[in-house]
């Protein structure tokens, strides 16, 4: 069975997470840099089948646009042309960040640990993938 791929875009860094084959458990992948994304995809897309790519919308409380969301408008542009076989459907991404870092609290991480950002944006991914799984089981 294919892997459904979450993608938490940022102008600087984009975390991700993937599905094991069957489709139950989120695993944190990788955070590259953001303008690194498409070749990673075409790498890590050759290696393994990816069914959907879900990717974190960025919304304000009030449902209107933020800063980031032409960014990852663009960003998914991009996944549409270089990839158009694959699906890509826009999630909910308000709290992936701050459950993060939560998260890695409540893991115990030092706080050295807990301002890598890069894990933080990997983290998100992975809760936002998890969230989807919950959405749809």
């Amino acid at each position: 069975m294919p892997r459904i791929l979450a993608i938490d875009y940022g102008l600087k860094r984009t975390g991700l997470a993937v599905t094991d084959p069957l489709q139950i458990i989120a695993t944190g992948l990788a955070t590259v840099h953001s303008k690194e994304l498409l070749s990673f995809l075409k790498k890590y897309f050759s290696k393994e089948k990816i069914e959907l790519i879900i990717i974190g919308e960025p919304k304000n409380w009030d449902d209107s646009d933020t800063h980031a969301t032409s960014l990852v408008e663009n960003c998914i542009k991009e996944i549409q042309k270089n990839f158009p076989d694959i699906p890509v459907k826009k999630v909910d991404e308000r709290f992936t960040s701050k459950m993060a870092k939560d998260s890695m609290l409540e893991m115990g991480l030092k706080k050295k640990d807990r301002r890598n950002k890069a894990l933080v944006d990997e983290i998100a991914a992975t809760i936002m993938l998890q969230e989807y799984l919950r959405a749809i089981g």
